[in-house]
């Protein structure tokens, strides 16, 4: 018997370890993935784009908001696993008619922690887990020794153009981005991914940083271009959104790319 309390505070009980899985959620899958569960992932979204031949061999369901209930239910999944960013809570609602919905809720480093222990005692995978949470501190501690004495720098973060959305506070960006002494002008705004008006940019915090993600959107030189005028001299980078936004075991790649990073802007 299993009995444990998910991220957002719903208790599951589970007689064995669920053998099948359907994700919801990109860095989940990989961290499953990465976990020696691969045989057990019987779907996932069209966004789970790692590992790569997952797309090849596994079922896809759709997107993170707009799954594809029947194509779930055919796979007869022991578990689903969602987030409560990822997946809203009307779909966690109907997928809970089929089988059990575990739900991560992911803003800190420490919740990451958190889901992948619980994922080592739900699958039974308590030591594949701990190597992975071993590999994590030990990349964030070492980083930590890296960054520890860089200045801080003002950044805005976008993630959206057409229109222009960065992320806020509460948001797993804004934690990764504290960790790296970069400090959010738009960490005070109450919504997670605030719409911005560009022309005031240099009134509501005036970055030194202006950070492009690689997803959900293509920025392009243009979208630099713009969002450079409206600056006094910040710096337009390129990131790749997934060291940023994904959690799960991609955090320990995250920590290599954020010093490679700081050696581009140094």
């Amino acid at each position: 018997m299993i009995q444990l309390v998910d991220q957002i505070g719903v208790p599951q009980t589970f007689e064995t370890s669920p053998r099948i899985i359907v994700s919801l959620v990109p860095s989940q899958t990989e961290l499953l993935y990465d976990l020696g569960l691969e045989e057990n992932i019987v779907g996932i979204t069209k966004f789970c784009v790692h590992p790569f031949h997952f797309k090849s061999t596994k079922k896809i369901i759709g997107g993170t908001k707009n799954v594809h209930i029947e194509k779930i239910r055919l796979l007869q999944p022991d578990i689903i696993i969602a987030n409560k960013e990822e997946n809203t809570q009307e779909i966690v609602e109907q997928l809970a008619e089929i089988c059990p919905v575990w739900v991560t809720d992911i803003i800190t480093l420490e919740d990451n922690l958190k889901m992948i222990a619980d994922f080592g005692l739900l699958f039974n995978k308590r030591t594949e887990a701990q190597k992975w949470i071993d590999k994590i501190n030990f990349a964030q501690k070492d980083f930590l020794e890296f960054i520890k004495n860089k200045e801080v720098q003002k950044v805005a973060y976008f993630i959206w153009a057409n229109p222009y959305m960065v992320a806020g506070n509460t948001t797993f960006i804004n934690e990764m981005l504290k960790i790296n002494n970069f400090q959010n002008v738009y960490e005070s705004r109450a919504e997670r991914y605030p719409e911005i008006i560009i022309q005031k940019m240099r009134i509501q915090g005036d970055p030194d940083l202006v950070l492009l993600s690689s997803e959900p959107f293509p920025f392009t030189d243009e979208h630099a271009f713009e969002l450079g005028r409206f600056t006094h001299h910040a710096k337009t980078i390129f990131v790749d959104g997934e060291m940023f936004s994904w959690y799960g075991s991609r955090v320990v790649k995250a920590f290599d790319y954020f010093k490679k990073l700081h050696q581009r802007i140094a």
